[in-house]
This record gives structure tokens, C-alpha cells and sequence, in this order.
């Protein structure tokens, strides 16, 4: 007699038995439920209000709607950063990264209809463009913009400048931010073209150390909306268009220089375009008076630091009061707590005497001098109470306000000499 596999006896499985209540539930999907409370634990994170100026500035271009292109290295936070913006703008977020798409993926892809002879051919845009259009609002998120190729790169600037994909053209309720590794730690990057780097406000995405610690302890920072008052809006066209025409009108050279080196024209630099973003920028944060740190980082991600470094340095030229009404009333004059802007009123002071000589005016110049050494550095009155006391006429009698001086301007020029006669020893 032959036996085959099949004869062979095998061990039985225990027959499965109907599930009721928690029963149901197998040992393994229990473990995951656990896992699962852990994990709604450790996400269980609150926020504060902190002062933070990148935060402050990607906040304010993107509420002057303007493209915004955050360069930092990996892990650093940029993706969280615009989590946390479109929560706060109570946008839905869409997220495209930009290294894996190809270029008619932002210019449109082609479709032929029944009659090309009469309708053409439509380029037709992806369906997370459709998405957003129909919404009507929301913040569109190119990530890994530096590891785009230059096809992907150049079909992304009619995408960026005249938010066109395809035959669609995204609402005013879209805003754009886009996020970049510098080229060095990106994976197969490339340095981003001019004419695409040119239309972003560019700013550098760092890590606060307070705040990533403080933020693992469970407690993060919380951005908010720039507070634009309608009452200065008027007055902050005026005096960003004042700024910006003053230094152009002084500097023509700085209307369009485009950097020599490859890596710097990835970044920021002057131009038409860049200029007017400037202006638009200036014009929202003296609205909204925010702080001189978060201007800078503004202005000098769009034109520059150069540039932005010169009209940050004209805006402060601005703010100065004039000489002419300090002259008149120096009994109430308020002068600038900033050496090198005190330096500048005083100095603006003796040239408006010197251009205008009166007894008078004299005599309220060396008060204002007197106010400068009471209430900063002494050194600062040295140079314009020299300049001053060579300006003075025959049958001008000595101010008292020069005793106080003269003490002061003895020592400054004491230390001085003292200075170079050991520089000439060295």
C-alpha cells in the first residue's frame, strides 16, 4: 500500500471563534491604540506669544503679498514655520515640491481639443492649481526650490510673478512662500537662476536655541498677523516712496546691478522689480510699526545687504528732525538717542548757521550743544562746538552755555592727543 502527502495526517487549526466587546480587538491593534495615546501625548504642545523677527517679517511680505523664498539648512524648521503661518491665516496649505515635478507641471500640459485650427490648444494646469482656484484662497508652498533643475526653475517664473499655471490664474487669496537648502546641503542642488531669485523677498531661516528648547518642552512660539492702522496708511506711502526715490535720485547706480558671481545672483539684488517690493515693504512696516530689526531683514532680503544697508541708513535720515526747528525752539528739542544720528542733527545744526549767521541762531546752536552733553556721550559735541566757535562775529558776546562746554572739549582733545602720541610711540 502507497501512502501520499496528502494521506499523511496534519495538526488541526482551532476553529475561529465569534468576537464580542473588547474581544474583538486583537492583541496587536490594542499595542497601537497605546501607541497612539503616547503620541497624542507628546503632540500635546502649547503655544505663548514671543517676540520673533523672522516670524514678524515672513509675516508681514506675506500679508504685502509678496513671494517669500526661505533659505536654511535641513531640519531647521521651515516647513513648521508655514504650518504655523496658514494656521494663523486660516489658509488651507498645499504643498508642491518643486524637485519632482517637471516643468509642464507649472507651465500646463498641452490638450487638443476637436478644432486646434479654431481653438488652439489649452494648456492645461494640475489639479492642485484647480484646487486652489476653486477655494479661492489658500498658501501654496513650493518646497525644495534649490534641487529644482533650470527647466523646472524657469517654468516656475510666470508661476511666481504673474501666478499664472497653465491657462488658470490663481486668486488674489492665494499667497506663495517657498523654502530652499542652500546649495551645499542640498541634495543634487542647483544654484537658483536670477530672473527666478529676483522676484522673492529672500530670508535666512535660523534656529533660536531658547526656542527649540523651550518649544521641546512643550511650549512653542506663536506668530501673529502684522496690525496695519488705517491712519497711517497715507503717511506710510509717503514716506516709503520718499526713501526709496531719495536714494535712487542720489545713487543711480543701485536702479539695476546685477551681482558678477553665479551664487549672488541666486540671492538678493537691486532692480526695477526688486525696488518696488522694497518700497512695498517699507510702506507696511511703517504701518504696522514694526521694529527696525525686522525692516532690515526685509529690506536687505530684496535688494541686498548693500542697498538695503544704504536705505535703511536714508531712512534714518528721515526720521531726523530739522535743524531750521531745532534752531527755533531748542528749549524743547528732542534730539536722537543714537550716536551717529545725534552726531548727523548736530552737525546739521552748525551747516544751518553757517549757511544762515545770525546772533540769534548762534546762540540757540551752542544750547542745543549744551542739551547734547547733558543728555549723551561728550565727545559727540567736540567737533561741532569747534566748528561753532569759528563761526563766531565781531560784537558777538561769548554764550555762558560755552563755560559748560569747554570742559568737555578740553578732555576730548586731550585724550586725543594722547592717543596719537601713543600710536607714534608704537
Amino acid at each position: 500500500m502507497s501512502f501520499s502527502v496528502l494521506d499523511l495526517p496534519t495538526t488541526a487549526e482551532p476553529a475561529p471563534q465569534p468576537a464580542t466587546g473588547d474581544a474583538r480587538q486583537s492583541v496587536p491593534a490594542r499595542r497601537l491604540d497605546v501607541a497612539a495615546d503616547l503620541l497624542a501625548l507628546l503632540g500635546d504642545t502649547t503655544t505663548e506669544l514671543r517676540p520673533d523677527p523672522q516670524l514678524e517679517a515672513l509675516m508681514l511680505a506675506v500679508a504685502a503679498d509678496l513671494p517669500v523664498l526661505l533659505w536654511g539648512e535641513p531640519g531647521i524648521g521651515k516647513t513648521a514655520a508655514l504650518n504655523q503661518l496658514a494656521a494663523v491665516l486660516d489658509l488651507p496649505l498645499t504643498t508642491v515640491i518643486a524637485s519632482v515635478h517637471e516643468p509642464t507641471d507649472f507651465s500646463g500640459l498641452p490638450i487638443v481639443g476637436d478644432d486646434p485650427a479654431v481653438q488652439g490648444v489649452p494648456m492645461a494646469p494640475p489639479d492642485w492649481a484647480v484646487r486652489l482656484v476653486r477655494a479661492g484662497r489658500g498658501l501654496l508652498f513650493l518646497d525644495e526650490l534649490s534641487t529644482a533643475p533650470p527647466a523646472v526653475q524657469a517654468a516656475l517664473l510666470r508661476l511666481v510673478l504673474e501666478r499664472r499655471v497653465g491657462a488658470l490664474e490663481l486668486p488674489p487669496g492665494v499667497r506663495i512662500v517657498a523654502a530652499a537648502n542652500p546649495r551645499s546641503s542640498a541634495a543634487d542642488g542647483w544654484e537658483l537662476s536670477a530672473p527666478l531669485a529676483n522676484r522673492f523677498v529672500h530670508l535666512q531661516w535660523t534656529h533660536d536655541h531658547e526656542v527649540v528648547v523651550r518649544g521641546l518642552g512643550g511650549v512653542w512660539p506663536r506668530a501673529s498677523l502684522p496690525r496695519l492702522d488705517p491712519a497711517r496708511l497715507p503717511a506710510a506711502v509717503a514716506y516709503a516712496r520718499r526713501a526709496v526715490c531719495g536714494l535712487l535720485t542720489t545713487r543711480p547706480g543701485l536702479v539695476h546691478k546685477l551681482p558678477a558671481g553665479e551664487t549672488q545672483r541666486g540671492g538678493p539684488w537691486p532692480s526695477p522689480r526688486s525696488w518696488d517690493m522694497a518700497l512695498r515693504l517699507i510702506a507696511f512696516a511703517s504701518a504696522a510699526d514694526t521694529s527696525r530689526e525686522v525692516l532690515s531683514l526685509l529690506v536687505r532680503g530684496t535688494v541686498g545687504d548693500g542697498p538695503g544697508l544704504e536705505l535703511l541708513a536714508s531712512l534714518d535720515r528721515l526720521d531726523l528732525p530739522d535743524p531750521e526747528a531745532l534752531l527755533a525752539d531748542p528749549g524743547s528739542a528732542v534730539l536722537p538717542d543714537r550716536g551717529d544720528l545725534r552726531q548727523a542733527v548736530l552737525d546739521g545744526v552748525v551747516a544751518a548757521v553757517r549757511a544762515r549767521p545770525d546772533r540769534s541762531r548762534w546762540d540757540a546752536a551752542w544750547a542745543l550743544l549744551v542739551l547734547a552733553l547733558e543728555t549723551g556721550a561728550p565727545d559727540l559735541v567736540v567737533v561741532p562746538a569747534t566748528t561753532l566757535a569759528a563761526l563766531r562775529q565781531d560784537g558777538w558776546d561769548v554764550p555762558a552755555a560755552i563755560d559748560r562746554l569747554a570742559g568737555a572739549v578740553a578732555v576730548a582733545k586731550r585724550a586725543d592727543r594722547a592717543v596719537g602720541l601713543a600710536g607714534a610711540r608704537r
